[in-house]
């Protein structure tokens, strides 16, 4: 393995003793030498804090205190953030396996982004299926019009062209970064395998209606009115075949 980039992997967590150990491990067990571990903790009351500090020495920088939201908390991640790559995996998400980041340098050929599948998971760990999006063979800033085919966690960035979030956004942000960010790329590569393990249930599908209309609006803002109503219509016409032909749903 030639070339070496420092990956910089980024867990923003809030009161979620629960789940946050099995971020920590699939980060910590990886064979990829060089990974600098940023945990964000938005001053956790119910043991997190302990339990992250019984694996420090893991961890490059762990940071608690009150933050005004999650992306304020991902910001920070960012502006400590020093490896050429940055990825944001929060807590109860994992990467898929040991090899994970191994085989995203190797296959990513040094691309401003490096993008791969996910596999969703329920609170057991088990294993759901795939997300309904797929990633898409070839990606640029176009590529979420009908929807984010890309999991954030799935997502590595080059620093030198990641922007801050955009904390006006209250639930998909993430949607916006990802967009900003490959407006600013010239390269992208998908590894065609998963990368990622989603936890469902987070905070924009708990709160989905507001989550669907923050979307609405990152979307017109990007692509246009006139063409964001014809990319809802394909969006719907897709998600009910989709219904159709499964019988349920899946992020």
């Amino acid at each position: 393995m030639a070339y070496l980039p420092k990956i910089s992997i980024i867990t923003i967590v809030y009161n979620n003793v629960k789940d946050i150990e099995h971020t920590i491990q699939s980060v910590c067990s990886q064979t990829y030498p060089h990974i600098e571990y940023i945990i964000i903790d938005g001053l956790s009351t119910d043991g997190t804090v302990d339990l992250i500090k019984q694996n420090l020495h893991n961890i490059t920088t762990f940071v608690s205190e009150k933050d005004s939201g999650i992306y304020d908390a991902m910001n920070k991640g960012l502006r400590l953030a020093t490896g050429e790559y940055v990825l944001f995996l929060n807590s109860g998400d994992a990467l898929y396996d040991v090899n994970t980041i191994e085989n995203v340098v190797n296959k990513g050929h040094q691309a401003d982004i490096i993008y791969g599948e996910t596999v969703l998971i329920d609170e057991k760990r088990n294993e759901i299926g795939l997300r309904r999006h797929a990633a898409p063979k070839h990606f640029d800033w176009k590529s979420f019009r009908y929807g984010m085919n890309i999991c954030h966690q799935a997502f590595y960035v080059k620093r030198k062209i990641a922007v801050p979030y955009d904390e006006n956004y209250r639930l998909s942000a993430d949607i916006d970064w990802c967009i900003r960010c490959a407006k600013n790329a010239n390269t992208a590569v998908n590894i065609n395998e998963i990368v990622a393990r989603y936890l469902v249930g987070g905070l924009s599908q708990k709160r989905h209606f507001e989550s669907l209309k923050e979307r609405y609006k990152i979307f017109k803002k990007h692509y246009g009115t006139l063409a964001n109503l014809f990319n809802h219509g394909i969006i719907a016409l897709r998600l009910l075949s989709y219904r159709i032909k499964n019988g349920k749903t899946r992020e």
